[in-house]
């Protein structure tokens, strides 16, 4: 009879823990999103937006955490590094998955293939190269023609070395043999305050963070990486006649290679849906963002092609050897 009853009570101990192990599956706190930009930029602004919504659909709170500097590695390499448990991932731009490691690569730690998880590409961002009020050009041909016939005071502002404003101002001085300085900053923000406060000429940022200042007629536009719809007046390379237009900016979300199955069974359908939903859309295109999401294979996919594409790139340009 005793024997009986034991075996009845520990049943009912395990029975009793099934409801609370449910109960504990992922997420069960808080997930920090790494954003290895500055407050302000395009990723910040498209993270907060996105963690407000993911926030709904798994339940916990989502965290914004900026941690800028060297062109996005800094952030980039505290999530390959971070615990692999699911609360801390990364929402990265392309300059630290593959302009970093093709103008740098003796400053970058780690391979996206190897040391990242894709969850989800989630936004394509047109880059763009703005001037202030007070710049001795107004257009694409002014800036280069008053850059070759001042050499080095045309400075430019971008959000470090190794990003893809850095790129781009290395591939116009390449394309046109223009004279453009490039000035790092810690972020989009100091960047365009510099450019305002007439301590630089220009500045190559991703439009994301610097379609404000334009339609309130801060800045001016003098080229963008790609046609935007909001902006239709500011022309691309290839309108102006030359034979490729700028790269771009685009993020994408990732964990620490190594994360439990289930992390990835609630992180990529949420991330999606998020991406997806018609609000934000709406709210980041007339921010200069387009939301355009793709599973993580295809994520994966696009790392390895544009590598090999600015690597291609960089080469012609004799930007690398």
């Amino acid at each position: 009879m005793n024997s009986v009853l034991g075996l009845l009570t520990v049943l009912a101990l395990i029975l009793g823990t099934v409801p609370h192990a449910r109960a504990q599956a992922y997420p069960t706190g808080p997930i920090s999103v790494v954003i290895p930009l500055s407050p302000g930029d395009a990723a910040d602004i498209a993270a907060r937006s996105m963690g407000e919504e993911l926030s709904k659909l798994l339940k916990v709170p989502i965290v914004a955490v900026n941690r800028p500097g060297a062109g996005g590695t800094v952030g980039t390499d505290s999530v390959v590094k971070a615990a692999k448990d699911g609360y801390t991932i990364l929402l990265a731009n392309n300059a630290s998955l593959t302009f970093r490691r093709v103008l740098e690569p003796q400053n970058v730690t780690y391979d996206p293939a190897k040391d990242l998880v894709p969850l989800g590409f989630s936004t394509r961002i047109p880059s763009i190269i703005i001037a202030g009020s007070g710049a001795p050009f107004t257009n694409f041909a002014e800036m280069i023609d008053y850059s070759k016939k001042n050499p080095d005071k045309v400075r430019v502002g971008t959000v470090g070395a190794g990003s893809v404003g850095d790129f781009d101002i290395q591939l116009i001085n390449s394309l046109t043999g223009a004279h453009l300085v490039m000035v790092p900053f810690k972020g989009a923000g100091p960047a365009i305050a510099a450019l305002r406060g007439g301590h630089i000429e220009a500045a190559a940022l991703a439009l994301g963070a610097v379609a404000g200042q334009l339609k309130a007629g801060n800045v001016r536009g003098i080229v963008l990486s790609a046609k935007f719809p909001v902006f239709p007046d500011i022309p691309t390379m290839l309108d102006l006649g030359y034979k490729q237009n700028l790269p771009g900016v685009w993020f994408g979300y990732f964990a620490p290679a190594g994360v439990p199955a289930e992390v990835l069974q609630a992180l990529i359908p949420a991330i999606e849906k998020a991406v997806k939903d018609p609000a934000i859309v709406s709210r980041l295109l007339g921010l200069g963002m387009i939301q355009d999401y793709a599973p993580p294979d295809r994520l994966l996919a696009e790392i390895g092609e544009e590598h090999r594409m600015v690597e291609q790139m960089a080469k012609r340009a004799g930007l690398i050897k």
